[in-house]
């Protein structure tokens, strides 16, 4: 019986490359392949005396116990991390091993079959990938603290520089001679270039990141557009720069998050009327009702852009050439931005263009579905008087009062001295609340309150540095309207005032 036993193990296991050891009932190795032979370094001969029962490193791991188990039980059992006595007497640092354990009976005696995987490479590998996972969870980490702490020191000075500079300009600009007005000029849209390009750069970093949260509502798309090609004829009309307009119908309601659609279009239409030198650019809105879709097309006839440059057009930072970036102004974030923006809000961005003869970019964006509504503002008719606000930051009250001291009379208290009780006065119709990242927590739960507490519902204007969506995203959940950062200039501030009071007579 031993020998055709052994001949039965011979010729089914010898070329396995997996390492094997056949075990008989009293725990000793009836059997070796030549795998198990190579990997532990000893033949059949050399294991006559040695038995598993006996092994005190197998005992004290509990694995001797699992073959016995299967010897009285007639299992099939798979271990993880095996390791013997003989295994481990090598010089050598021993493998990573499962093991697959399995009875079996020849001849109505009984074996036990030990099949060795080696995973060593497999938990190496494993092990790197895990550490790469957290060093880049680290660098990630890093990435957004210095994000959060740029933003905050850049946008707050900023705010100053940007907001005092308007003022300045708006009533000191025809009592100055025209040296100093070219200064004046020059700071503010300095100021204003360096704004653009510290928001672009962080709302790409936190769209690349996943943390860019999409609010999408009802918008009225050629309202929009219209906005953006008043802010863009002035600038338009210097260079003798003709705007046409063509529209399939009067009114047009995507689903969108505004703010991403709004940025789209600027992007879009300053690239057309920096781009373009003589001629036209035109705006074409349609609806394609059987596929759900809005499309804009924003045509222009400007220098355009190569076949060649097309496959790199989107990308960040990415500009066909770097005398057009010195000669135009830019820092190649515009279209990789308005492209993500697009692909986030369910459409699509193409581009046609001719080096020389202009450029068509066509986007779509959803439609408004028939379930969803427009939300209608309920707020009092009343114009704005007055504005209660919390100054926590204590560095925006001057510049806010400078901005609105012609129109609203500000009362404004400081993280100490605000009371719950100044909410019974209804002689003002707007709180403002200016939030440090000190006091982001502190500030989450006097915002609640204030939802919770003021009896007439008046909308709050939060004010901050801070640009991370998903935090915005916690003062909004916890009741307030509007949320506008650092730096703003007048006209941004008038309009966040509109946004959450729009009867107002500002």
């Amino acid at each position: 019986m031993i020998n055709s036993a052994l001949k039965y193990f011979s010729d089914l296991y010898s070329l396995i490359k997996l390492p094997i050891e056949v075990l008989n009932s009293e725990g000793r190795i009836f059997f070796v392949n030549k795998a198990f032979t190579g990997l532990w370094g000893y033949t059949l001969d050399e294991l006559n005396q040695y038995s598993v029962f006996e092994d005190n490193y197998l005992i004290k791991s509990s694995i001797a116990s699992k073959i016995k188990e299967v010897f009285e039980n007639k299992l099939n059992v798979e271990l993880t991390g095996f390791a013997d006595s003989l295994l481990n007497s090598r010089d050598v640092t021993p493998p990573i091993l499962k093991t697959s354990i399995n009875y079996l009976e020849i001849q109505s005696e009984p074996f036990v079959v030990l099949v060795h995987y080696d995973e060593t490479e497999l938990k190496l590998t494993e092990l790197e990938i895990e550490k790469a996972r957290d060093a880049h969870n680290e660098a990630d980490r890093l990435k957004n603290t210095f994000l959060n702490v740029l933003s905050h020191e850049l946008r707050t000075p900023l705010n100053i520089v940007l907001g005092y500079s308007s003022l300045i300009k708006e009533s000191l600009g025809d009592k100055i001679d025209p040296d100093d007005k070219i200064y004046l000029d020059n700071l503010y849209s300095g100021s204003e270039r360096l704004f653009r390009t510290i928001t672009q750069m962080l709302e790409f970093a936190q769209i690349e990141s996943g943390n860019y949260l999409l609010n999408i509502e009802p918008v009225e798309l050629i309202s929009l557009v219209k906005k953006c090609l008043a802010e863009i004829s002035e600038e338009a009309k210097k260079k003798n720069i003709d705007i046409k307009m063509y529209f399939s119908e009067s009114s047009v309601l995507v689903s969108s998050d505004a703010q991403c659609l709004e940025n789209t279009i600027k992007n879009l239409l300053e690239n057309a009327v920096k781009f373009t030198n003589l001629g036209f650019i035109e705006v074409e809105i349609d609806v394609l009702k059987d596929k759900e879709f809005a499309i804009c097309k924003i045509r222009d006839s400007g220098i355009g852009i190569s076949s060649e440059y097309m496959d790199h057009l989107f990308q960040p930072f990415s500009q066909e050439d770097l005398n057009i970036g010195r000669t135009y102004e830019g820092n190649g974030l515009g279209l990789a931005l308005a492209k993500r923006y697009i692909e986030k809000m369910g459409g699509s961005i193409l581009v046609d263009s001719q080096k020389g003869v202009g450029s068509t970019f066509s986007f779509t964006i959803p439609l408004l579905s028939q379930n969803q509504t427009i939300k209608q503002n309920k707020e009092n008719k009343s114009s704005v008087k007055k504005i209660l606000m919390l100054d926590d930051a204590g560095d925006s009250f001057s510049l806010i009062n400078a901005f609105l001291k012609k129109v609203y009379e500000i009362e404004s208290y400081s993280f100490r001295d605000f009371k719950f009780d100044f909410l019974s006065k209804d002689d003002f119709q707007l709180i403002f609340f200016d939030v440090s990242v000190n006091h982001w927590k502190q500030s989450l739960i006097i915002t609640k309150d204030l939802k919770r507490n003021d009896k007439f519902k008046r909308p709050i204007l939060i004010i901050s540095s801070e640009y991370n969506e998903e935090k915005i995203q916690e003062f909004y959940d916890a009741g307030a309207n509007k949320f506008l950062i650092k730096p703003f200039s007048k006209k941004d501030l008038l309009k966040a005032i509109s946004d959450i009071h729009p009867e107002v007579n500002q």
